[in-house]
């Protein structure tokens, strides 16, 4: 069996910091509040990779965090506008900080490819929010309207009313 079809159910720190490597980040280990870390960026922003649950020394999950600071005000819908759109990721306010995280789960066992997989969906994820950060304009977001069922009823009316 070779290392890509080899089962990982946990992981450790260094294993995690070769992994982020392989899929072309720099790492630093660090230590935040007692708690080992690991530190990297991505698109110019950086990022932590913080262990969840330890069993032993491995890890069953991580999570990857990108907190950046807040000058000012946000816009009321721009979280919701956020979190309603986007599958993988949460984006949440944590004092001056606007923090966008998502967690990776080895426990159950997956494959390598599976991990480096959601490396790369967290780097598209981090793109995406520059440029979510960037265009956002209340009320003109480009999220899904509250209740798309009714759309097809919608282009109907519109359609009847074009034909009489």
């Amino acid at each position: 069996m070779s290392d890509k079809d080899t089962i990982i159910e946990s992981l450790l720190l260094n294993e995690l910091a070769k992994l982020l490597q392989e899929a072309g980040y720099r790492t630093n280990e660090s230590e935040h509040n007692g708690s080992k870390q690991l530190l990297s960026a991505s698109q110019g922003i950086g990022f932590a990779a913080r262990p969840g649950n330890v069993v032993g020394e491995g890890m069953l999950d991580f999570t990857l965090s990108c907190a950046l600071r807040i000058q000012g005000d946000l816009p009321a819908g721009l979280i919701p506008a956020w979190n309603r759109g986007k599958r993988f990721s949460r984006l949440s306010q944590h004092g001056d900080f606007l923090v966008l995280e998502m967690d990776v789960i080895a426990a159950g066992g997956v494959r390598r490819a599976h991990l480096l997989s959601n490396l790369e969906i967290w780097d598209h994820l981090l793109r995406e929010f520059l440029l979510y950060l960037r265009n956002y304009r209340e009320g003109d977001n480009g999220a899904v309207e509250d209740n798309p069922v009714d759309a097809p009823a919608q282009e109907r009316d519109t359609q009847a009313q074009e034909s009489s």
